[in-house]
């Protein structure tokens, strides 16, 4: 959330490495309804949600524009379409994806693809402490799930490895949901 101390690191992993590929996965969530989102929370799931990328693509963007080429992959979230509880994060990823046609309008003619991962639920550590369900409300969750479960980690990776490779040469400006079809709703119980 400190952009001091995000810029720090930046310039000493900047100053080592010619970074050509970046993804943006960093990422904070809460779970309060409108009427709970103070200001100091929303304004801490912006920073980190949508500050640190921006801040992230700036430092490296000088390296992939000397090479004529680059990849950059923001990890956004299915709760951008909309999400109950979720009122900061929601925003903040929906932001994301903003920036992500923005920067590929704006870098696509110089050699540099920005695309975006949006998964849905993942079974990941964060998952399961962010959304505390017994194992019976956990089953009829993934029930709803047109895939009829939650993903996992290497689903989401292989959907960045894609936009990270050449074959997502012509793509640019894209969001791929990794999502088990949630981005197109919930089936019936």
């Amino acid at each position: 959330a400190s952009a001091a101390e995000t810029e720090e690191v930046l310039k000493q992993i900047t100053a080592e490495y010619e970074i050509d590929h970046l993804v943006n996965n960093a990422g904070k969530t809460t779970s309060s309804l409108l009427t709970e989102t103070s200001i100091k929370e929303f304004d801490e799931i912006l920073q980190i949600n949508m500050r640190t990328p921006m801040q992230c693509v700036q430092a490296c963007l000088p390296a992939m524009l000397r090479k004529g080429r680059g990849r950059i992959v923001n990890i956004s979230s299915r709760a951008a379409l909309g999400m109950i509880r979720r009122t900061a994060y929601a925003g903040a990823k929906s932001g994301l994806l903003g920036m992500t046609r923005t920067w590929a309008l704006e870098l696509g003619a110089q050699g540099v693809n920005v695309n975006a991962v949006a998964p849905g639920p993942v079974a990941t550590e964060l998952y399961l402490q962010n959304n505390p369900m017994t194992p019976e409300a956990r089953a009829n969750f993934a029930s709803r799930i047109p895939l009829k479960r939650v993903g996992t980690p290497e689903e989401i990776a292989g959907a960045v490895t894609f936009f990270l490779s050449s074959d997502a040469d012509y793509v640019t400006g894209q969001v791929l949901y990794v999502c088990g079809g949630l981005s197109i709703g919930a089936t019936p119980t």
